[in-house]
């Protein structure tokens, strides 16, 4: 893939559409619910700030965005799954395929996370983060 420089990511927590906390489920195809609003949302090792600094140094800039002087915020939506692991990952809002490719890779590769509950019962919750990519 070729030499790639550290970019300056910074990463805020986004939800998706809000709804009541009772009607916030979606049947996914497998016809498990994900919620989008749980009493207890998931958490990332450490906390927002370790998501954060995980993401900081972990998000590489790909060489040819680099070169191509290619900037803006990816919107990386997924799903923390009931044992904490991220999975169906996608791109709610692109900036180009090169960006967004980066972008997914970190999110697939995030360590395990806590998972959100609702009613005292462990759930699968839909969670979007921004990324933003940025040349100095």
């Amino acid at each position: 893939m070729g030499k790639m420089k550290r970019l300056l990511a910074v990463l805020g927590v986004m939800f998706g559409l809000l709804s009541t906390i009772d009607g916030n489920a979606s049947v996914t195809r497998d016809g498990d619910e994900v919620y989008i609003i749980v009493e207890q949302m998931p958490i990332f090792p450490g906390g927002d700030e370790a998501l954060r600094n995980y993401v900081t140094n972990n998000v590489q800039y790909p060489e040819e965005a680099s070169k191509k002087k290619l900037q803006g915020r990816v919107f990386v939506s997924f799903v923390v799954d009931t044992n904490g692991s991220t999975s169906d990952v996608k791109i709610a809002r692109s900036v180009h395929p090169l960006l967004d490719e980066e972008a997914m890779r970190v999110v697939k590769s995030m360590p395990k996370w806590s998972p959100g509950k609702h009613k005292g019962k462990v759930v699968k919750v839909s969670y979007t983060i921004p990324i933003n990519f940025s040349l100095k």
